[in-house]
C-alpha cells in the first residue's frame, strides 16, 4: 500500500477523501460560499491567487476561470495529480502550508477552506501566509468547529459523546475560533467574521452522520451497539426526511497590510 510521506494518507484514502470532497463540493450552498469568497478575496484579473489545501481542486479552477492566475497547493501528490488531471486551466503544486513555493510578497489572494483545523500549528501557517501575500492583499479562511455539529437524536447524551469524541480526533477542532485573534496575531487587519449555516433533512449527510459514530467508536468513547443503534436512528429519520442537521460554517477574511 502506498502511503503519503507527508500526510500519512494511503492511495485509497486519498480516494475516498476526494469522494467525500466531491459530495462537499455539490451540496447545497457549497458554489455559492465558494464564489462568495472569491467576491472576498477581491480577485482582479491576472491576480495572482493561492488555493492552499485545495483537494481536489475545483475553487483553483473557478478561480482561473474568473481570469486569475490561480494555484492549487496541497500537500499529497495524488490529489495534485487528481486535481491537475480535472481542471488543465489551473496549476496545481505538491507544497505544506507551512512552506509554500511562492516569494515574499509575491500573491495577491490566499484562500484556505476546511484545512486550519488538520495543522498542528495554524499561527505558523497564519504567518506564512501573510509573507507570501503582497500589502494590500486579501485572506480568506473557512471552515467549521467540530464541537458544533447540531444534531437531532432520541438521545442527546449520546450525541454529544458523539460530537465531542470526533472532534477530539481533529488537531484544532475549534481553530475558527480563533481565526480572528490568528490574523490579528499575524498583522493582518480588516477582519471580517461570517457565519453561514447549511440544514440539512433527508438522508444526504448520513453518510457524513455514520463516519461519525464510527469514529466516536475507534476512539472508544462509546461501544459498538451504540454505534449500530445511533446511525441507524439518523439512517431511519433520512429515510422518513426527519433528519436535522445543522453546519455552521465560519468565513473569516483580512488584509495583509
Amino acid at each position: 500500500m502506498n502511503e503519503n510521506r507527508t500526510t500519512g494518507r494511503s492511495s485509497a484514502d486519498t480516494d475516498a477523501l476526494i469522494a467525500l470532497l466531491d459530495i462537499a463540493d455539490d451540496m447545497p450552498g457549497a458554489s455559492e460560499l465558494r464564489a462568495h469568497s472569491y467576491e472576498l478575496l477581491r480577485i482582479a484579473p491576472d491576480a495572482a491567487v493561492a488555493d492552499v489545501g485545495c483537494g481536489s481542486g475545483r475553487a483553483a479552477a473557478e478561480m482561473a476561470e474568473r481570469g486569475a492566475r490561480a494555484v492549487g497547493i496541497d500537500p499529497d501528490e495524488r490529489m495534485i495529480g487528481v486535481a491537475a488531471q480535472r481542471w488543465p486551466v489551473a496549476d496545481f503544486r505538491v507544497a505544506s502550508a507551512y512552506d509554500l513555493p511562492f516569494a515574499d510578497g509575491a500573491l495577491h489572494g490566499y484562500r484556505a477552506e476546511k484545512v486550519y483545523h488538520v495543522l498542528d500549528d495554524p499561527a505558523r501557517a497564519a504567518g506564512e501566509a501573510r509573507r507570501v501575500l503582497a500589502p494590500g492583499g486579501r485572506i480568506v479562511l473557512i471552515g467549521q468547529d467540530w464541537d458544533t455539529f447540531v444534531i437531532d437524536s432520541d438521545d442527546a447524551a449520546l450525541t454529544r459523546t458523539i460530537v465531542r469524541a470526533r472532534a477530539d480526533l481533529v488537531p484544532t477542532p475549534r481553530v475558527v475560533r480563533r481565526s480572528r485573534n490568528l490574523l490579528l496575531d499575524a498583522g493582518f487587519t480588516d477582519i471580517t467574521v461570517e457565519v453561514h449555516t447549511r440544514v440539512f433533512t433527508d438522508a444526504t449527510m448520513v453518510p457524513v452522520l455514520a463516519n461519525l459514530s464510527q469514529k466516536a467508536h475507534s476512539a472508544g468513547a462509546i461501544s459498538e451497539a451504540q454505534a449500530e443503534g445511533w446511525i441507524a436512528e439518523q439512517r431511519e429519520r433520512g429515510r422518513r426526511g426527519r433528519l436535522f442537521l445543522a453546519l455552521p460554517l465560519f468565513v473569516t477574511a483580512a488584509t495583509r497590510r
